[in-house]
């Protein structure tokens, strides 16, 4: 596979997605604080609820490609929130950064020279850096399209 810097760029244009998802950036601008937590009709989920699971798995696996000492979270409950909404707004705007920087994070990981694409993650040598890549790529382009319908349920977006 390689590390060329060209793959390696693409990657980390496509996980902040506008290629075949919309960006998370402009999903968080269609959405008040006041509407985070409701849960449209026929969900069982709130916007709040999709944006922190996506948030906490991007962080995991960011942790999983990086600490030898990684320790595996119990599924599903440390993925998904005990509430359907924010305490306060601080603590959502709080989420919304961590999710930015941890991106961030995971795009300079990637992009470092001293690691290559098909190195195995520190704690099993039978996952790649490509892999988790991928997955965190796959997993937000899901969740971003569940955020996009719980906007259009709640009449926030309407193309």
């Amino acid at each position: 596979m390689g590390t060329s810097g060209s793959t390696k760029e693409q990657l980390v244009s496509h996980l902040s997605g506008g290629h075949a998802f919309m960006p998370v950036e402009e999903l968080l601008k269609k959405i008040s604080f006041k509407d985070v937590g409701k849960r449209p009709k026929g969900l069982p989920y709130s916007f709040y609820e999709q944006f922190y699971h996506l948030k906490f798995t991007q962080q995991d696996i960011l942790n999983y490609c990086r600490n030898k000492d990684y320790e595996e979270h119990s599924w599903p409950e440390d993925y998904w929130p005990d509430h359907q909404a924010p305490s306060n707004e601080k603590e959502w705007e709080h989420l919304k950064s961590d999710f930015f920087k941890e991106r961030e994070a995971l795009a300079a990981h990637v992009l470092d020279p001293e690691n290559d694409l098909s190195d195995p993650v520190p704690s099993n040598e039978k996952h790649s850096i490509f892999r988790e890549i991928m997955l965190v790529i796959e997993h937000t382009a899901y969740h971003t399209g569940q955020l996009l319908i719980i906007l259009r349920l709640l009449g926030l977006h309407s193309s």
